[in-house]
């Protein structure tokens, strides 16, 4: 039997956010802008280390995300929130070593998978998120996957949106939301009513 997805609340994730907000840490528009854009583009941690500064366009407000894992390459439009903290993050963006890595470890590489993780562990622990199988990063890209399949949209723009090749890889996602259940007992019912 395949191993149950760990994936976060709304309400939970908005704990996580709030967690950012209050931090007293000198990185804490780094964080928040980190974090938020694992959320909206569905990333996975290594690939928050592949961001460079040119993938993003401001103007349009997209970021180019670089996909592993033999996924597809796509660029996401990122909402009001995420543009607003990322536009903060980079107005206060100090270059090291002329990088243009855009999220940089203190030691000014591209920010780890471990580091990620470190993270991920502290703002859950400060948002008292209770179940620590949730406290690892990848959390945030299934976190992601789930809150689209349950947004209404349908599978293949799902499957686009996390850059899946195979829909398949997308379907498990879809098990965990109450929408697609809703709609098909709505079809049902309104089917049995004409009998």
């Amino acid at each position: 039997m395949a191993e149950k997805i760990k994936f976060l609340t709304q309400q939970e994730l908005s704990k996580i956010f709030k967690a950012i907000e209050r931090s007293e840490g000198k990185h804490k528009t780094r964080d928040m802008a980190i974090f938020r854009i694992a959320y909206r583009c569905a990333l996975r941690a290594t690939e928050i280390g592949l961001i460079l500064l040119e993938d993003y366009n401001r103007v349009k407000g997209e970021l180019y995300c670089r996909r592993l894992k033999g996924s597809q390459n796509n660029t996401i439009r990122l909402d009001q929130k995420t543009m607003k903290v990322l536009n903060k993050y980079i107005r206060d963006y100090e270059k090291k070593d002329g990088s243009d890595v855009l999220f940089l470890s203190q030691e000014g590489n591209a920010i780890s998978r471990k580091t990620l993780d470190f993270l991920m562990k502290k703002y859950c622990n400060e948002a008292k998120i209770i179940d620590v199988s949730k406290h690892h990063f990848h959390a945030i890209k299934h976190t992601s996957a789930v809150h689209l399949a349950e947004s209404g949209l349908d599978i293949k723009d799902v499957q686009w949106w996390l850059g899946h090749k195979n829909v398949n890889n997308t379907l498990i996602y879809f098990q965990y939301t109450t929408a697609q259940q809703n709609e098909m007992y709505n079809k049902l019912e309104r089917r049995n009513s004409l009998v």
